[in-house]
């Protein structure tokens, strides 16, 4: 299956106030306007409510940089292996995010993105009842290169892996 997704976002002085996200293999439109909530094809969504990272579905990528820093990389993926139920890797930050505000997956987690990759995802999770940090907790900024998005129920056991 073709993993691959359009996304776009409109940030107004580094907020962002609006973003969708398509995934023209399957249809997938989701959608969320900052204080409007999250939509996938029309219908609200929200986070998972599982509580703990062991219970968890989490979903990674691998940045560009992945062979100059494998070590790390390879590092946070066993850390996070070992700890949550399962672990999935699809190949779209856009994606994945947005996943996590539907429910599907209860956390996810890269680094080295750009604002393009996740800019969108991340207003739909938090406005799907999610939350979006870096890795050492502080709330999403468009400039920022890593992103943690969870349910909000998992963030602080993630943020004991990732940013320690």
């Amino acid at each position: 299956m073709a993993i691959y997704s359009v996304s776009i976002a409109v940030e107004y002085e580094g907020r962002v106030d609006f973003g969708s996200v398509s995934n023209p293999h399957t249809g997938e439109m989701f959608v969320a306007r900052r204080g409007g909530g999250a939509t996938l094809n029309g219908r609200p969504i929200r986070v998972s409510s599982v509580a703990s990272l062991d219970s968890s579905l989490i979903a990674t990528g691998f940045p560009y940089d992945s062979r100059q820093r494998a070590d790390r990389y390879l590092g946070q993926w066993r850390a996070i292996m070992m700890r949550a139920h399962g672990l999935r890797r699809l190949g779209t930050a856009a994606i994945d995010m947005c996943y996590v505000a539907a429910g599907i997956f209860d956390g996810y987690y890269e680094e080295s993105l750009n604002p393009w990759d996740w800019a969108a995802g991340a207003l739909i999770v938090e406005e799907a009842g999610g939350r979006v940090t870096d890795y050492t907790g502080r709330p999403f900024e468009v400039r920022f290169s890593q992103c943690l998005a969870t349910n909000g129920l998992i963030h602080n056991e993630m943020l004991g892996i990732l940013g320690g």
